[in-house]
């Protein structure tokens, strides 16, 4: 990064975006993560148009019928046209569907600088362009940030060097407090974005405004960002992949919340590649291989640990465990016992060595599938997750170990209702954010509520963890919430020592 003067930096966002023949936009917006006390990503992506389509083409209402003969093919020769399964209308193509925010080629820039800094200078990068292998994305890795500070940025961009600026967008996020430092710090947790079922029209989704009226710290993405394989496309190509990504984060409510929060973004199943999938599972997804879900996500989202679990800490009173449940685990349906893992030995082992070390007033294992549950009855026959039985082995074992660690909770994306439950053999207390949309709630299968102190229904939303101390006392205060932000649970827990 180079130094430039301040009023640089500000005059670059005086200019607003204009049409010409040569511009080019910033239509996905930008998402900071991987924030640490001293370290950031910054991702964007260019795009021929500044908004997405709306309404656009739609797919065709026989689009499963027509992939079936699509579902068992595997050859990467298929072409665009036939990969597709038939799921376009007649004459139409891919950049026409609703949602569609297809990306150009071009270059941008980074400009960012201490918020409340006194000196009239920021730090700013040269024109760059962005990677067109990689659906037109380009990532600022930045480092030797000032820790618990708040940072303004500016993203511009221009067609190529020959050409003016065409579209600016400015954001900020706030770095984390180094460990021996107190950090009064709010985040927020959703999962299950499934675009079919958002509540706001072209908007998106209610609970990214709601969100962004609490003004968290940070949010975290607890995973199945997107369906490949349920409603409209099925993806049987990479391109419909990212199409499926482009118009997911191209709803206005999302792209203005993630321009001002940092987020960690986690997957599951429907956004790695198939439902309930594992690396080597048989595809029924046409040319679009396990490996190319984990291409289309390291594209999309700020984050460069390719094993995707990682440990971020906020201060004294607060660390975060993000872990990865689809790319390391055994086939679903092999016996239980010891040699079968959903994490894997190594992330197993981390997880374990980090979380002894740790000494957080709080942690929080963020994990994009449950471990205390219930789940739904019928669940069991599936065996994805360490509540179901095929999965007892290392589920007991992960659950023995949490409950011998101090102020050590779950948080847990995937499941469609909100709850917290408590483990009945060891206590550990799990916290379910729930679905997205009220849409997308379903009621759990599963009469037995002894396990929980509080079940939310049939309602969306999301869930909110405050980290402060309350005089003198280090508290975290975890609160469920409807899609409008209302507070319908509030659970209040201090250090247990």
């Amino acid at each position: 990064m180079k130094i430039v003067s301040y009023p640089t930096i500000i005059a670059s966002v005086m200019l607003c975006s204009f049409a010409r023949a040569d511009s080019v936009y910033l239509g996905s917006g930008i998402k900071v993560g991987e924030v640490s006390h001293d370290s950031a990503i910054v991702w964007t992506r260019i795009t021929k148009a500044p908004e997405p389509v709306y309404p656009g083409n739609i797919f065709t209402v026989e689009n499963r019928k027509n992939v079936n003969k699509f579902q068992t093919m595997s050859k990467r020769e298929l072409g665009p046209e036939g990969a597709y399964g038939g799921q376009l209308q007649p004459g139409t193509s891919l950049e026409e569907a609703i949602g569609a925010l297809p990306g150009a080629s071009g270059e941008v820039r980074l400009a960012y600088f201490a918020k409340d800094s006194a000196l009239s200078a920021g730090s700013s990068s040269d024109w760059q362009p962005v990677d067109q292998d990689r659906d037109f994305t380009k990532r600022f890795h930045l480092s030797d940030l000032k820790p618990k500070t708040e940072y303004s940025l500016i993203v511009d961009t221009r067609k190529d060097s020959s050409s003016p600026m065409s579209a600016s967008i400015e954001g900020s996020f706030t770095t984390a407090a180094k460990p021996e430092s107190h950090q009064k710090v709010t985040f927020t947790v959703a999962t299950c974005t499934l675009f079919t079922t958002r509540d706001s029209g072209k908007d998106g989704y209610r609970i990214f405004d709601s969100m962004r009226r609490i003004d968290p710290t940070f949010f975290v993405h607890a995973g199945d960002n997107v369906y490949y394989d349920l409603h409209q496309p099925f993806t049987t190509h990479i391109d419909l992949a990212r199409y499926w990504w482009n118009r997911e984060y191209g709803l206005s409510y999302t792209r203005a919340f993630l321009q001002n929060v940092p987020a960690y973004f986690l997957k599951d199943d429907h956004d790695s590649w198939d439902n309930d999938c594992w690396p080597t599972m048989p595809s029924r997804m046409g040319s679009f291989t396990y490996e190319d879900g984990l291409t289309v996500y390291d594209e999309q989202v700020p984050m460069s640990n390719k094993k995707h679990y990682r440990t971020f800490r906020w201060g004294k009173d607060l660390q975060i465990w993000l872990v990865e449940v689809r790319d390391h685990r055994s086939q679903n349906f092999l016996p239980d016992g010891p040699d079968k893992s959903l994490w894997g030995k190594e992330q197993l082992d981390w997880f374990k060595r980090t979380a002894q070390a740790s000494d957080a007033t709080f942690k929080f294992l963020i994990s994009p599938t449950p471990l205390v549950g219930p789940d739904h009855l019928w669940k069991s026959e599936k065996n994805d997750n360490h509540v179901d039985s095929g999965w007892t082995h290392e589920g007991d074992h992960l659950r023995d170990f949490i409950s011998k660690q101090k102020n050590l909770y779950v948080i847990c994306g995937d499941r469609h209702w909100q709850y917290i439950s408590r483990h009945t053999e060891t206590g550990v207390i799990e916290y379910g954010c729930g679905a997205a949309t009220d849409q997308h709630a379903i009621l759990i299968d599963n009469p037995d509520r002894s396990m929980h102190q509080y079940y939310g229904g049939k309602k969306g939303g999301f869930l909110s963890v405050t980290i402060d101390r309350i005089d003198g006392t280090p508290t975290a205060t975890m609160r469920h919430h409807d899609v409008m932000g209302e507070t319908l649970n509030e659970d209040v827990r201090i250090p247990n020592n």
